[in-house]
């Protein structure tokens, strides 16, 4: 019930054209802003990647998140239903057809999510002044590797070609 009158306070006071953050401090002291502003720079917003789950479930906090909730037809499905809009444990429900423009905007949020997986990728450096040693992309992952591995034992070898000295 709290985040639906904060809800109902924003829609007023922006249809009054105020700012709903400004509006709602006002009534606060001093210290309490204070308190709250120094509590949330305390919070870590982007923990980064940890693991998959912790990952999938940033995933879904921030989809639900963004979801409105659709009162007047949330209120007609309640009033059709009478009773078993409260089900009892182990009771099934038969709720009826989802609405179209409801499976649109399902569609429209699931076609965003895609586009919005496909531009993320993080872009590699290329390094213009390094040495050319491979002919093709997979022979350069294999040269890479062959570097990190072998590359203090053969930097002798290296050097003596480079300079002409190599026996």
């Amino acid at each position: 019930k709290h985040w639906y009158q904060r809800r109902v306070r924003g829609e007023e006071a922006e249809k009054r054209g105020q700012n709903y953050d400004i509006v709602k401090n006002m009534n606060a002291s001093a210290q309490e802003l204070e308190y709250y502003s120094r509590r949330a720079k305390k919070k870590n917003p982007d923990p980064g990647f940890a693991d998959f789950a912790q990952s999938h479930f940033r995933q879904y906090e921030r989809i639900t998140g963004q979801l409105r909730v659709n009162d007047s037809a949330y209120e007609r499905q309640r009033q059709r239903m009478g009773e078993s809009f409260y089900p009892q444990a182990g009771q099934i429900i038969e709720t009826g057809r989802d609405e179209l423009s409801a499976i649109d905007k399902m569609a429209a949020d699931v076609e965003r999510q895609i586009t919005k997986r496909s531009k993320y990728s993080r872009r590699r450096t290329h390094v213009d002044d390094a040495d050319i040693s491979y002919i093709n992309e997979r022979n350069k992952k294999f040269n890479e590797k062959c570097e990190r591995f072998y590359g203090s034992y053969t930097e002798e070898i290296r050097q003596n070609l480079e300079r002409g000295t190599a026996l």
